[in-house]
């Protein structure tokens, strides 16, 4: 290298991101679900973190998106559901005890998935009228390879 250039630190994380509520109790009603999208979407800009699609269903939520290098996954993913937590329970009565899981699941993309990945998805309502969240994350974990308890999976 010539001259007094600095060297760049370059990268690209694409995240699928997934986590339910509480239970898996069906809160996201299809009145709030675009404006989650929305909340969700801006929050993530706010972060640096360009959302790709963001997908709700009654009982949980996918989100796939650009991680960017200021934030770790963590704080990304503590950020928008402590934010939208407190956003949906502003939404009326009937959310006042909304919340989130603890955990979550967060799987990275290659480049040449994410079209498939946003297609996924975009028809999510229609893939859980026959498959059930937890059968699908499950499958997504072992897809991964990620080992896990399935005691400790779910809350």
């Amino acid at each position: 290298m010539k001259g007094s250039a600095m060297p760049q630190s370059l990268s690209k994380m694409v995240v699928h991101l997934t986590f339910s509520t509480k239970d898996r109790r069906p809160l996201i009603t299809s009145e709030i679900r675009e404006e989650l999208r929305a909340y969700l979407g801006g929050t993530l800009r706010d972060m640096d973190c360009p959302s790709l699609v963001i997908g709700a269903v009654a009982d949980h939520v996918h989100i796939l998106f650009v991680l960017s290098r200021k934030h770790s996954l963590a704080e990304v993913v503590e950020e928008i559901k402590k934010t939208s937590s407190k956003w949906i329970k502003g939404r009326g009565e009937a959310l006042g005890e909304f919340y989130w899981q603890r955990g979550y699941g967060a799987f990275s993309v290659s480049q040449s998935k994410i079209e498939d990945t946003k297609a996924y998805i975009a028809s999510q309502e229609e893939h859980h009228r026959e498959v059930s969240f937890q059968d699908d994350f499950r499958a997504f974990l072992v897809r991964h390879e990620i080992d896990f308890d399935e005691r400790y999976v779910w809350d």
